[in-house]
């Protein structure tokens, strides 16, 4: 079931890109920031009111922690998304799961243990490759900021997941985790839209019409119900898992900037795109599938054992 939730949010994230890639063009990235924070604050306090929930948490700096990285790794990405064709700006951000395999082989070597799945992290190598494939990159001299930028982004991507994954295994409530990242969303953005820099288009408010809206009230609903169902996600399965099935998104933006944009592709990016679905497929029958002992999967999750 977490890999249904992971590739909802994955489809979910790549409707949030192409609304941010549509608005890049009319609001400033703070701006952006902002109205996601705000959709995302208002329906998740009307959710908490629905269900009876409660906003208290016993892990304040657990959740700023989170707030602080997520926020700078988001601000990146919509850099790189509007200065980027769609899939590539996916593609480099959802480099992350190999950042995440890095960091939990570092911290198995570093605490001498051995919880690394050679398997699973094969698995998020062979979608590497993949990547590799579909991004054969050929940045125009312009471009090579927003590159960077967004594979930054998914550096910081992978510290953001492992910590919802540690605020999970904590018992946060996936609606509380998501809360408290689009209040700092919100806030990030006000103070982002507020602050006087160099550049006025950045800090410029723009007028918001009708079809201005339309996208920020989309891009705000599908972030926020993406966020739900990531954090569901890795709050049930096996991070590495989660983070190769993550890959899908940028199946989903490719399609999404070819009916928007018409980006075309060559033979060699639906190879890759091929070889990303079956390494998620592959690592998916990894994890279900019983150990010889018949231990359950669970057992060995390599989060799990370093909390």
């Amino acid at each position: 079931m977490a890999s249904m939730w992971m590739l909802s949010a994955a489809f979910l994230f790549s409707v949030m890109g192409a609304c941010v890639k549509l608005a890049s063009d009319s609001f400033s990235i703070s701006e952006i920031v902002m109205y996601r924070g705000l959709i995302g604050v208002v329906m998740l306090a009307v959710l908490v009111a629905y269900r009876g929930g409660s906003l208290r948490t016993a892990f304040p700096w657990q959740h700023a922690w989170r707030g602080a990285v997520g926020v700078v790794s988001l601000w990146m990405w919509f850099y790189g998304i509007s200065r980027l064709p769609l899939a590539t700006a996916v593609t480099l951000n959802y480099m992350s799961p190999i950042w995440m395999a890095a960091f939990l082989f570092c911290a198995g070597w570093w605490h001498s243990k051995d919880h690394v799945e050679w398997p699973l992290v094969g698995a998020i190598l062979l979608s590497f490759v993949g990547v590799t494939l579909v991004l054969q990159p050929a940045f125009e001299a312009q471009q090579w900021l927003g590159a960077v930028t967004t594979l930054a982004s998914g550096i910081l991507s992978a510290a953001a997941y492992l910590q919802v994954r540690k605020l999970s295994l904590l018992g946060e409530p996936e609606y509380r985790v998501v809360f408290y990242f689009a209040l700092v969303n919100l806030l990030a953005g006000l103070a982002g839209s507020a602050t006087t820099v160099a550049d006025p288009s950045i800090d410029t408010w723009h007028q918001i019409d009708a079809y201005g809206a339309g996208l920020m009230l989309l891009m705000g609903v599908s972030a926020t119900l993406a966020q739900m169902a990531m954090t569901r996600a890795y709050g049930t399965g096996k991070t590495l898992v989660v983070a190769n099935l993550q890959y899908t998104g940028i199946i989903f933006s490719s399609v999404l900037g070819m009916l928007l944009w018409g980006d075309s592709f060559g033979w060699h990016v639906w190879l890759g795109m091929a070889v990303i679905l079956c390494s998620g497929l592959a690592v998916t029958y990894y994890n279900t599938r019983k150990t010889e002992r018949g231990v359950a999967v669970d057992k060995t999750d390599p989060i799990a054992s370093e909390t």
